[in-house]
């Protein structure tokens, strides 16, 4: 009994397993089709609701479900045997029910298989084989494409499963890989599904995306998908100057740079006016070995070169020229060119007959380390220089390799001046005198410099020299250990490293090309790293700019500076600082030093600040004061200066008092005391008070007008003025009865002309320093009787 209940159970839950599909999973009710619509149908209804339920358009919470619901529908129906399968029992296949089975997994009563994911393009096992071939992975992207970026150019689409758009431009896409692959395009596909890694490091963040890669560099497709735009830019993604066009005129200068430039020089001929599209990117596939020119036959410039090589006009044809110019070393003529053929040529003439060594790459190429006993390759090297007295020599190892017909033989020349490191070792020269030119025969032994090497004979190009280096190389065929010296090899200096500058400026203009290029075509994704550095450096330097604007006026707010304040009395001086501060007031402030301002204007002045004292009298006072507040307008911006005048009328013995503690003053005024019998005129002195230091600085009227002889009294304005003061009235004794004289007649608004200039250099710390022991008591300050 219990048996028969056991076999109920496992049928009933079989039987459970295999019932077919519930109406919700009815995919003729989801796409709201009948069951006899036709495959145009469903197809149309099918993009219709896609694009409604797609989660990135549709908002609704539902969506997602819904559309995996019209997709999986569609999978179905779509397929004849799986839409028969299921109108004949419900199931999604052959061999499982549509929402169970043995590969489905049920959890909470929601449904999951893996084949429920798969959709009808670009998916994982629906994908187009012709893409699957050329998918890249990031560790290829790095280690293969990007390498051979830098001989021919690769167009890359990124795509992804759930890119609706990427089907519309398959068909073109499909067209332009099938023609860009026979030219040497080389081709990648990107899934961002698969690869996202990839795709950030390319910058690639929507699909379809279509870019270039040359040199390692990035380039996007900006355009609408069309044939001729991507052929166009493929085109435009090689360097201009690949191709030099050629005609009567530029024929020889061409063809004569092989010696400069160290390279055979290819010159296509054709009937289009544009260079093709396979010549370009053949040039670049080759621009480290040849030099490429392109000759219109079209143009009437060019007959001649037509003439002189005999071209014919209804095929292109490539002719290569090697040191001689004259003749073409190798000529290749068909319609229809293809790429292998081109490559063939290419690679069979890549290097003159004989080469300078240039760099380590080049003789890396034509002398080749040793890897089995058929493949050896000799290098016959000459060693010479690059002076005219070489000439000769050089042109008849030139034509003594150009008989060469041996292929494990390779003839090279050298610049000792420029190689002095190789030529040394092989040649045995220790001295650094440079040796007559000398060929040696080597072979490499080994990718770290060994080889082994005899030299053979000196050379200036004579026929016994030819004819011993032909019995060294017959020897060399049949005995190779003639090589009797070896070596360690240094590695050869670049002598193209000069043109370093050159690549660099080509590289910034491709590289500003390319900036403006995202800019204009609104790339702002890849571009915003470079904005936000452009934007914050603007930002910092108007915010400086701002900020220092703002710092200088809020500066003189502040009266009490501490630390300035320490400064200033160390030098003793307001310093220059403050004559870049402009005046706060449209006048000056003066007042009178008098017995009630005398405390707080120079005794107890602070630290730093000084006190500009004007001598005047009452007759003087209007017009002094008037030309002293011109003069000194400018210098009331600085805190550090305070202006009074001293009526000399009320305190004329203040004065006195002042100068006689002043020795070196007193001094400077002997000569116009007179022994004393004669009253000193004080009018016009300006006096720089320093009360903390006790310390003056005396300004002296300026004579001008009748007196000639005078040009500056004031005592600072001359260099030591103390003792040119006392020079003068040494040597000149007999003006001192005229000086009086012009004194009583100058005018008083003179007296201030150069009050500026002293002000000045008041302002600098340059002016002469009078201290005072003290400063004179309080009776001398009262007024005169």
């Amino acid at each position: 009994m219990s048996l028969t209940l056991g076999l109920l159970v496992v049928l009933s839950v079989v039987l459970t397993g295999v019932v077919p599909a519930g109406p919700d999973m009815d995919p003729y009710r989801i796409l709201g089709v009948t069951r006899t619509a036709s495959q145009a149908e469903i197809k149309k209804v099918y993009k219709r609701l896609a694009k409604e339920w797609h989660p990135d358009k549709n908002k609704n919470p539902g969506a997602e479900d819904m559309f995996i619901k019209i997709t999986k529908s569609y999978e179905i129906l779509s397929s004849e045997d799986k839409r028969a399968n299921y109108d004949r029992y419900g199931q999604t296949d052959d061999t499982q029910p549509y929402g169970s089975g043995h590969y489905g997994h049920r959890h909470d009563s929601f449904y999951f298989d893996e084949t429920f994911f798969n959709f009808p393009f670009n998916s994982k096992n629906h994908r187009d084989f012709a893409d699957s071939k050329y998918t890249l992975h990031f560790n290829q992207y790095v280690n293969e494409v990007v390498p051979d970026s830098y001989k021919r150019p690769y167009l890359i689409k990124i795509t992804s499963d759930w890119c609706f758009s990427c089907i519309h431009i398959e068909p073109v896409w499909k067209e332009v890989v099938q023609e860009m692959e026979n030219l040497g395009v080389g081709i990648g596909v990107v899934d961002v599904g698969y690869e996202r890694r990839l795709a950030n490091h390319l910058g690639a963040h929507r699909t379809p995306s279509i870019l270039g890669v040359i040199n390692g560099k990035v380039t996007f497709f900006h355009y609408a998908v069309a044939k001729e735009h991507l052929k166009q830019f493929v085109e435009d993604l090689l360097p201009q100057r690949l191709v030099e066009r050629v005609t009567d005129k530029n024929d020889l200068q061409f063809l004569n740079s092989w010696h400069e430039l160290n390279k055979p020089h290819v010159l296509l001929f054709d009937q289009v006016p544009v260079v093709p599209l396979l010549y370009k990117l053949t040039a670049f596939a080759y621009k480290d070995y040849l030099q490429f020119g392109y000759v219109d036959q079209g143009l009437s410039e060019t007959a001649d070169l037509q003439k002189q090589f005999n071209i014919n006009t209804y095929a292109p044809t490539m002719l290569v020229f090697k040191e001689n110019i004259d003749k073409p070393a190798d000529i290749i003529q068909a319609k229809g060119m293809k790429k292998q053929i081109i490559d063939e040529f290419m690679s069979n003439n890549k290097f003159l007959l004989a080469p300078r060594l240039v760099n380590q790459k080049l003789f890396d190429e034509l002398c080749p380390v040793k890897q089995f006993h058929r493949r050896r390759k000799y290098c016959v090297l000459l060693i010479t220089g690059d002076e005219e007295t070489f000439t000769f020599g050089n042109q008849e190892f030139l034509s003594f390799a150009s008989t060469n017909s041996k292929e494990v033989v390779r003839f090279a020349y050298v610049y000792q001046r420029l190689q002095q490191a190789l030529c040394d070792i092989l040649t045995q020269n220790k001295g650094s005198a440079q040796s007559q030119p000398q060929v040696v025969i080597l072979e490499r032994r080994n990718a770290a410099g060994k080889a082994v090497f005899k030299p053979v004979t000196a050379w200036n190009g004579s026929e016994e020299e030819k004819q011993h280096l032909l019995e060294e190389l017959e020897r060399l065929q049949k005995d190779p250990s003639i090589l009797i010296h070896d070596a360690m090899l240094p590695e050869l200096n670049n002598e193209f490293a000069s043109i370093f500058v050159i690549r660099w400026i080509y590289a910034s203009y491709d590289y500003l090309s390319e900036v403006t290029d995202d800019i204009l075509h609104n790339n702002w994704r890849e571009m915003m790293p470079l904005l936000s550095l452009i934007f914050s450096a603007l930002f910092i330097l108007f915010g400086t700019v701002v900020i220092q604007a703002f710092s200088d006026s809020s500066e003189e707010k502040q009266t009490k500076p501490k630390a300035k304040d320490g400064t200033k009395a160390e030098n003793g001086s307001p310093g220059a600082s403050s004559l870049s501060r402009p005046p706060k007031k449209n006048f000056v402030e003066v007042t009178e030093l008098t017995d009630i301002t005398y405390m707080s204007n120079l005794v107890k002045l602070r630290p730093g600040h000084m006190n500009i004292v004007l001598v005047l009298t009452d007759a003087s006072k209007n017009i002094l004061l008037s030309k002293f507040a011109k003069e000194v307008y400018s210098f009331t911006g600085s805190l550090m200066l305070h202006f009074s005048f001293l009526n000399i009328d009320k305190h004329s013995e203040w004065m006195n008092t002042l100068l006689e503690y002043a020795q070196d003053a007193m001094q400077i005024d002997a000569d116009e005391d007179d022994g004393g019998n004669h009253k000193m005129d004080y009018t016009g002195y300006v006096l720089a008070l320093n009360g903390n230091k006790r310390y003056f600085c005396l300004f002296k009227p300026v004579y001008t007008g009748e007196d000639l002889d005078s040009k500056s009294s004031e005592d600072e304005g001359g260099l030591s003025a103390g003792r040119l003061r006392s020079s003068c009235r040494d040597d000149h004794p007999q003006r001192k009865p005229n000086r009086s004289r012009s004194i009583s007649t100058l005018q008083i608004h003179h007296k201030l002309d150069r009050l500026g200039l002293w002000m000045e250099r008041l302002m600098e710390g340059t002016l002469p320093r009078y201290y005072m022991p003290a400063w004179p008591g309080l009776d001398k300050i009262t007024p005169g009787k």
